[in-house]
């Protein structure tokens, strides 16, 4: 039985899957980074961040606390230095039907206001392995590294100058003084055959697909160790450039292909939505043959200026999509059902099952979302069911083999009343804000519940968090069990405790060289950016993208957190201008004044920032008529979107905001606007039309501009 369309979800189904979603990558994030042993694809991953953006756009109102949609890459390792790329590694929405790519294609040219004349774009395999960038100075390579975060990658220059698709000097002429070539990491089916079968020959671990093995083999301590792996690469993108090198994505891809990068063959330039439906067909239909793994096709707008107006979605363009392929799925034995508590203490059933290999991967464990979807589908310890990873990073139980259930059957079963902490405090439901009842059941144990506790402290540690290197998962258990790290401040007194770290010397696994790593990374988060330390702190309703509109919106850590007190007084004022910041709701506001006003919750942020320096949000453009001012757009807008006209003002420097106050400086009115407008007459705001608008900017449309 599948999971619930996006478009047949209730509100209260709506808010316990947003929350699942949040709560599984949070907790699966390390398993998935760490190591090259991933448990899934890089595809399915980015498939359930996909669902997460799905149920987001159809229920705007419900944020939940740690929205995955924007995450990229994985978890530096402190194995090689950190790079900071020139211009960020970002990832990829994602498309699973021919309805969703041509979706695509009609969202381009709404945005773009295009007539119903073909929209030329490139389509591309997408390889699945690791994905790496290049930096050519003068034609020559001098350094490479991973993605990592999407901001700072790994140094692996050495290991990237054994792979012979890999250039030392670029051939050809019209390179750039400087370019970042982009592009994957991977190995053929041939090459992880034969590198699996000397692995078993010597007794050494094998590897489960080729994109682990290529990513083992590219982070190789010894670069030695990795030019005996058979790696290729293909080019496929770039970043910084000092100048531009072609007008659109089909001739630069002729380009890297002069300049002595492969290309993927299959790579193809088509004509609207037709054209992407095609080319998506006959990728799957050549995939078997291809000689590597590929996940999808990825679509990008052929032309680069179109790109450019397009631009992004914080940390996905809007100019590019990855279309997938369908998911596998497999039969096997559930064995039993636990309960996991996460950081919002919100209590998920895990199925244990008799392992069985999906799509090249042995699963064990897999989802059961909540009490409700058990008793929808009728599943019982016992059951043959069927699995799917089809986008989540534990894979999901879709339904039961009814004519494979023992005889006699299994009981149903019955969702524990309490917690399974020590504490074994009730479980309760919430409601939401309409008064619906929400599916998830709740800890009501909150920071006295060891559960929660941990997994605040896990959420703190994480990469988008704070990425502290050398206190994973395992580590920050160890030290909660011994009572030495209970709260965030605690992880930076460490530091600086003589006496623990002596007595950290004498356990297992640690050594002068760990603990000095360990130091050093700690010490390194002591200075943190505010989107950071307020995403860290782990607020319901408060992800990586709100955290990062708030830093942006208060500026600085003194002026965030006075407000966040005033909040929590339920200060009018202060609301008001929580509220006017854009894509900021009640339930952000809510979940402020909730946390805030807890002393305990006071006390912990108080002593962390005492700990810390938190650097003020990045700057915004300060040399454009509109930086600094506060623009709110009402009404219906003509000659651009809205979701346009909001990026070019904040690439201005402006703040766009979502209500009208009397800290407004300029309301944008088009055709249609109400009590928007009629709130800016009296305050006595100066209020625009669009043509106004784009003269202020700059942008005053040409005569031939429709």
């Amino acid at each position: 039985m599948p999971e619930i369309p996006v478009s047949d979800l209730t509100e209260a189904e709506a808010a316990e899957e947003l929350t699942r979603l949040a709560d599984a990558i949070a907790a699966h994030d390390l398993a998935y980074h760490q190591a090259d042993a991933p448990v899934i694809s890089d595809a399915e991953y980015d498939a359930l961040r996909q669902r997460n953006a799905g149920i987001e756009a159809r229920f705007p109102h419900l944020v939940r606390e740690n929205s995955p949609s924007f995450r990229v890459g994985s978890v530096r390792s402190d194995q090689f230095s950190a790079v900071e790329h020139g211009v960020p590694m970002l990832s990829l929405d994602n498309a699973f039907s021919d309805a969703e790519a041509e979706e695509f294609d009609a969202r381009i040219r709404r945005f773009l206001r295009l007539d119903e004349s073909a929209i030329a774009y490139t389509a591309e395999p997408k390889i699945d392995g690791l994905s790496a960038s290049l930096r050519y100075e003068g034609g020559v390579l001098v350094r490479g590294a991973t993605r990592g975060d999407g901001r700072v990658g790994e140094d692996v220059t050495a290991n990237l100058l054994t792979i012979s698709d890999i250039p030392r000097r670029l051939a050809g002429e019209g390179w750039p003084d400087v370019v970042e070539v982009r592009g994957e990491v991977y190995l053929s089916h041939a090459a992880f055959a034969e590198l699996n079968a000397q692995a078993e020959a010597a007794g050494q671990k094998t590897y489960a697909n080729p994109r682990n093995a290529a990513a083992g083999s590219l982070r190789q301590i010894d670069p030695r160790i990795t030019a005996t792996r058979p790696l290729g690469f293909f080019a496929y993108a770039w970043g910084e450039v000092s100048a531009p090198f072609a007008p659109a994505q089909w001739e630069a891809l002729a380009q890297l292909k002069a300049w002595g990068f492969a290309t993927t063959p299959q790579s193809r330039r088509v004509e609207g939505a037709e054209g992407l439906l095609e080319a998506y067909r006959e990728m799957e239909a050549a995939r078997p043959h291809l000689g590597f793994d590929i996940d999808g096709v990825v679509y990008k707008v052929d032309r680069l200026d179109w790109q450019q107006r397009l631009g992004f979605v914080t940390r996905t363009p809007r100019w590019a999509i990855a279309r997938k392929f369908p998911a596998e799925q497999a039969r096997t034995v559930l064995m039993a059902i636990d309960l996991q508590v996460g950081r919002t203490g919100a209590v998920t059933p895990v199925a244990r099952l008799t392992p069985v290999t999906v799509g090249g991967v042995v699963v064990e464990n897999a989802t059961l979302h909540n009490a409700d979807e058990i008793a929808r589908k009728d599943i019982r310890v016992g059951d043959t069911v069927i699995l799917q990873r089809a986008g989540d990073v534990i894979p999901q139980i879709v339904g039961v083999v009814a004519s494979e259930r023992p005889d006699p059957p299994p009981p149903p079963f019955e969702f524990p009343g309490t917690c399974p902490c020590p504490l074994a405090t009730p479980l309760v439901r919430e409601t939401t804000a309409s008064g619906a009842e929400t599916v998830v059941r709740r800890c009501s144990g909150e920071f006295a519940c060891p559960f929660q506790r941990i997994e605040h402290l896990r959420h703190f540690v994480s990469r988008r968090a704070y990425d502290i290197e050398g206190l994973g998962e395992k580590q920050l258990a160890a030290f909660f069990d011994l009572g030495w790290v209970r709260e965030p401040a605690d992880i930076f007194r460490l530091a600086r405790n003589i006496a623990r770290l002596d007595e950290l010397r004498t356990l297992d696994g640690y050594g002068e060289t760990s603990v000095a790593n360990l130091v050093a990374g700690i010490e390194a988060r002591r200075a943190i950016p505010l989107d950071r330390f307020i995403f860290g702190l782990g607020i319901r309703h408060i992800g990586e993208t709100t955290a990062m509109v708030l830093a942006r919106g208060y500026g600085s850590a003194p002026a965030f957190l006075s407000a966040m007190d005033r909040v929590a007084e339920r200060d009018p004022e202060a609301m008001e201008e929580l509220d006017a910041l854009d894509q900021v709701g009640g339930a952000v506001i809510e979940a402020a004044a909730a946390y805030f006003g807890e002393a305990h919750n006071r006390r912990i942020v108080s002593e962390l920032a005492a700990e810390l320096t938190i650097r003020d949000a990045e700057a915004p453009r300060s040399d454009t008529a509109v930086a600094g001012k506060t623009v709110v757009f009402t009404g219906a807008l003509e000659r651009m979107t809205r979701d346009e006209a909001k990026a070019r003002a904040e690439a201005l420097g402006a703040k766009v905001a979502g209500s009208v106050s009397k800290k407004t400086d300029i309301v944008v009115a088009g055709p249609g606007a109400g009590s928007k407008l009629k709130t800016a007459a009296e305050l006595g705001l100066t209020v625009l039309t669009e043509v106004e608008w784009l003269e202020m900017i700059g942008d005053a449309p040409s005569s031939e501009e429709g």
